[in-house]
């Protein structure tokens, strides 16, 4: 039987400013100061704060959490804006660095990119028109490995629609082997692994270890990446020793040879730290990294337009309406978007303050035993924030330390409980189990069976499945692919 009925429940939803508030938190350092140089191209009602020009307005230390209900749309009227809410000099947000005694600096990268290299090259060979943009468009589909991924049909058909050229798979591979393989860093333009290498092998001087390396690749490659020398050594027909001389000289190879191009920007990797933790005086000091940060405020230009439409009569007004209302929402979105980056500062340092303070033992120390088991809701408690905001604070950014630099993220482990009942952090038990591995005999690598004996002979109750899990993280291998000959 139908029936009607009334249900009443609530529901929470983020508005578009606290949307774009939480992006502006997850955002790198790099990539914030993008953000905000984009925000004074598109928004004439933000301007740059000049070097002598004094800061309003202290930053404020509230910290804003995300979970908010959502403000409601209005349709605006003109006869409800009050301009002297715009005109008072209380609102006339800024925002300055905190870092003033650093120079500004902007890092430039130049020099030619890795395709216009093997271009140069390419153009020393005697081709015809036609082949040469042939060759073009080939490298123009090699990644930054040096590698060319896609299938040659699928190629053949982008030269015809592109370039109009109809084209034979035959003619593109031929070029790909004479021309393309031939460049340099050797190895550039295969399409997988095993070839990349055999390449790089046909360029080395003959000998046996050599030929040798060129069968395993060519003819037993799936055992050799799977380090089944046994397998190898019977199918070869060679002694141990020879297959070891052998596999020395495949790993000597490159297996990415589009990375040591040092002219390509792509490749080059700057990790630009978010924040920096000193001591000074024997205490703990964090500061933001801003150096690059435009410094901004919102436009006199503007509030003295809105100043004069003020001072106008009241017919006038009614007349620019138009010009009132976009004067309004450019200064509107100037406001929020100056206030968003104070509250992006304070939640920031919020944030890394508890965390500094809660590994304070370490940071003082640089001992990798002295990290607390720490979890994201330990922080959030401590701050009184979202857990979603400190995980956009942990994941994406990086801390200068005295002993290195790294990524917040890495100081949040699990709590494990060791013999005497004490908690310990897991990234402890990380240390050691990197320790064991680096020590163990290559020829016969510890299996996770194993390590977790030795981990438990030290006190430290983990079972294998956990070693496995934890072996995974750092990103280490079983023992079958340790194994050296």
């Amino acid at each position: 039987m139908l029936k009607q009925k009334l249900l009443q429940k609530g529901q929470q939803k983020l508005s578009p400013q606290q949307i774009k508030l939480m992006k502006l938190v997850q955002l790198s350092t790099l990539d914030f100061e993008q953000r905000v140089k984009q925000e004074l191209e598109e928004n004439p009602a933000l301007e740059e704060i000049e070097e002598e020009t004094p800061s309003i307005e202290e930053p404020d230390t509230s910290v804003i959490d995300f979970d908010l209900s959502e403000q409601e749309d209005k349709s605006i009227d003109i006869s409800e804006i009050n301009l002297d809410e715009y005109l008072s000099d209380d609102e006339i947000l800024d925002f300055k660095s905190n870092n003033h005694n650093e120079e500004k600096y902007i890092p430039i990268v130049s020099g030619i990119s890795f395709q216009e290299y093997l271009k140069s090259q390419l153009h020393t060979f005697r081709l015809n028109q036609e082949d040469l943009l042939i060759a073009d468009f080939l490298l123009g589909n090699m990644d930054e490995d040096g590698y060319i991924r896609r299938k040659i049909p699928a190629i053949v058909d982008d030269i015809l629609l592109i370039l109009g050229i109809p084209v034979t798979e035959e003619k593109v591979e031929r070029l790909l082997v004479n021309y393309i393989q031939k460049l340099e860093p050797i190895g550039v333009g295969a399409r997988n692994l095993q070839e990349c290498l055999f390449l790089q092998l046909e360029n080395k001087k003959k000998s046996h270890n050599v030929n040798l390396a060129k069968r395993i690749i060519r003819n037993n490659f799936e055992s050799f990446t799977k380090k089944h020398y046994q397998k190898l050594q019977n199918k070869l027909g060679t002694t141990k020793n020879n297959l070891r001389k052998a596999i020395s000289q495949i790993e000597k190879l490159n297996p990415k040879p589009g990375k040591i191009y040092s002219g390509n920007p792509r490749n080059l990797d700057h990790l630009i730290p978010d924040f920096t933790i000193c001591i000074s005086d024997g205490k703990l000091e964090l500061s933001l990294n801003q150096r690059n940060t435009p410094e901004i405020k919102v436009s006199s230009l503007y509030l003295n337009m809105l100043r004069s439409y003020k001072n106008s009569k009241e017919r006038n007004m009614k007349k620019n309406e138009n010009t009132i209302l976009f004067l309004k929402k450019k200064i509107d979105s100037a406001k929020w978007f100056v206030d968003a980056i104070k509250q992006r500062q304070n939640t920031l340092m919020l944030t890394m303050n508890a965390i500094m303070d809660y590994q304070k033992e370490y940071f003082f120390t640089g001992d990798p035993y002295k990290i607390k088991p720490m979890i994201l809701k330990n922080i959030s408690q401590k701050i009184g924030v979202g857990i979603s905001t400190v995980s956009r604070v942990a994941n994406s950014k990086y801390v200068n330390t005295p002993y290195g630099t790294f990524l917040i993220k890495s100081f949040f482990s699990e709590k494990m409980i060791n013999e005497e009942g004490m908690e310990i952090s897991s990234i402890e038990i990380k240390k050691l189990l990197g320790e064991s591995i680096a020590k163990e005999n290559k020829r016969r690598p510890l299996t996770d069976e194993k390590l977790s004996k030795i981990l438990k002979k030290k006190g430290y109750l983990v079972a294998r499945r956990t070693v496995a899990k934890y072996r995974d993280q750092m990103q280490i291998p079983v023992a079958r692919m340790r194994k050296i000959l």
